[in-house]
């Protein structure tokens, strides 16, 4: 990729540029990435460029998404630098490809990319081309949990940098050792040296190349961490920095997804469908992003939280075969189809498969849902034991909420409904505050049915009706249908169970009175009960109701 310094394209000696190249010259200092694009490559193919501009041409390439061309043309770059006897900068070449070899998921590659440049390097004068070939390194040592060898390699990019004054690599080498000290859970120091990384980046210290390559890494660290008030800061300034290039193709479709996950848990459903397809279209390549896989989970399970389980199917399907596993939510997919012996296997062989902390938090939460609904209470406590031992060594509220959810839900089914309301108001409070709608009504559904179990179902009507209104306005239409079946089956006295599966039938008052021997006085306010309870106004829609929740054959 080209340094900043676009003003060093006009090569001394050079014949003086055309009207093409002074334009594209221009557009790469707009970012206007296609423009530039276009126009660099029509003046390659008239007169082929020097390097300076063949450099600004590879920068455009990645800008506009066209990275095998980017590798073509940083090849062509590497073999010309060498014949200048410019060992540095055929070195830094061999640096790019390495990283861009990294990125595509072929080691082999860059391992080899590196060891040319390192032995271009060899008895040449001291340069900073050494601390570049020195992040692929490390990337490798992190990708393999080498934190310590991890963050001496890119302590040593530290010092290059600072001696050569090269903000690039500077940046490059914060976000290694700040990635590296995270892995080493030192949490507080790691995340510092990330938002050291994103302040130059903010700032315009660095270039587009390595301002993309900060803004993606620092934001999955985020998420892994569940470090969601600095995931979405730090979205929000990709966001802002993608939208002022408008020409721009590469980070965009990274940047969507970022957007859609945290769009997904504040509650806009409809927007975080229409982020993530786009972010899915613009992964798709060609060549494929590896974070395509990524787009099709998140769009899978916007699919299964809506109700359509099919869709679901085939976005889970297409995410395991992109490389991202579909677990935990083909096995809460399984669950919402009743199909609950598959839902336990998946998540129970997904648990026992992750080795990675960031996913072991959604995989035991979801355990924990589906071991309750499988009547299995003792695989549902020690996965939310784990999840609240990974919560009090994390800062992140998100776990805290998690796990609270996780305690209340336990204690409710072994029957300690009273004992369940501290842990589960705990984590509605926590996911309010978040402002995760979804799970706050999740939580107020756990609770209800505490209230239920202790008798008091006026609070429990009030939770309902609470998360009711929730999945109603999100369209959440799995969760609406186990709640009405609650509110129907916990609610309702088993005389109003009557009175209703009579009523689904198409009888009148009158006959409803004579079949169960009552006056129709006390018909009348069972039926009245029953619209209030089941937030209903007609018996069509009582009806309805009761045909929809099974509660026409459940209550005879």
């Amino acid at each position: 990729m080209a340094s900043h310094a676009v003003n060093e394209a006009a090569e001394a000696g050079a014949v003086a540029p055309t009207d093409t190249l002074i334009r594209g010259r221009e557009a790469v200092r707009r970012r206007a990435w296609a423009d530039a694009y276009q126009l660099l490559v029509a003046e390659d193919e008239e007169r082929r460029l020097g390097l300076d501009d063949l450099e600004l041409l590879v920068m455009t390439t990645h800008m506009v998404g066209r990275d095998d061309e980017g590798i073509s043309l940083l090849t062509r770059g590497h073999q010309e630098a060498r014949r200048a006897g410019d060992a540095a900068r055929a070195a830094r070449h061999a640096f790019w490809l390495a990283l861009m070899f990294l990125d595509r998921g072929e080691g082999a590659q860059a391992g080899g990319w590196v060891a040319r440049g390192q032995r271009l390097l060899e008895g040449q004068p001291d340069c900073v081309e050494h601390g570049y070939l020195l992040v692929p390194v490390g990337i490798r040592a992190l990708a393999a949990g080498d934190f310590d060898d991890a963050h001496d390699t890119y302590a040593t990019v530290a010092e290059i940098a600072d001696r050569f004054m090269d903000p690039d690599l500077a940046t490059l080498a914060r976000l290694g050792r700040g990635e590296a000290l995270l892995g080493r859970a030192e949490t507080r120091e790691g995340l510092a040296l990330l938002d050291e990384a994103m302040v130059a980046v903010t700032a315009g210290d660095v270039s587009p190349g390595v301002a993309g390559i900060v803004y993606c890494s620092v934001i999955e660290s985020c998420q892994r961490l569940f470090d969601l008030r600095r995931a979405q800061e730090w979205t929000a300034a990709l966001s802002r920095w993608v939208e002022s290039q408008p020409q721009l193709v590469a980070y965009r479709g990274r940047c969507l997804l970022h957007r859609a996950e945290l769009m997904t848990l504040h509650g806009s459903w409809q927007g975080a469908v229409d982020e993530v397809r786009r972010a899915r279209e613009r992964l798709a390549g060609p060549p494929p992003d590896p974070a395509v896989g990524a787009a099709h989970y998140q769009e899978a399970e916007l699919h299964r939280l809506r109700g359509d389980y099919a869709a679901a199917e085939d976005g889970y399907r297409q995410a395991s075969r992109l490389g991202r596993r579909p677990e935990p939510g083909l096995g809460l997919l399984r669950l919402g189809q009743g199909r609950t012996p598959a839902a336990t296997a998946a998540i129970d062989r997904a648990v026992d498969d992750a080795h990675d902390p960031g996913s072991r938090p959604a995989l035991l939460d979801a355990r924990v849902e589906i071991a309750l609904a499988a009547g299995d209470g003792e695989p549902a406590r020690l996965a939310a034991d784990e999840l609240a031992s990974i919560a009090r060594t994390s800062e992140a509220p998100i776990l805290d909420a998690m796990a609270a959810r996780a305690e209340g839900a336990v204690l409710l089914a072994s029957g300690g409904a009273r004992a369940a309301l501290g842990p589960l108001r705990r984590s509605w409070d926590a996911y309010q505050e978040l402002d995760a709608p979804y799970e706050a009504a999740r939580v107020r559904v756990l609770i209800g049915q505490a209230c239920v179990a202790m008798g008091d179902e006026d609070a429990a009507r009030l939770e309902f009706e609470a998360a009711r209104e929730v999945f109603e306005r999100l369209g959440a239409r799995p969760a609406l249908r186990r709640l009405g079946a609650l509110i129907g089956k916990g609610l309702l006295t088993a005389r109003e169970a009557q009175v209703l599966r009579l009523l689904a039938a198409g009888r009148t008052n009158r006959a409803i009175a004579s079949e169960l021997v009552i006056s129709e006085k006390t018909v009348a306010r069972h039926v009245s009960n029953i619209f209030t309870k089941l937030g209903v106004g007609s018996r069509s829609a009582a009806t309805a109701y009761a045909y929809e929740h099974d509660l026409v054959t459940s209550t005879g």
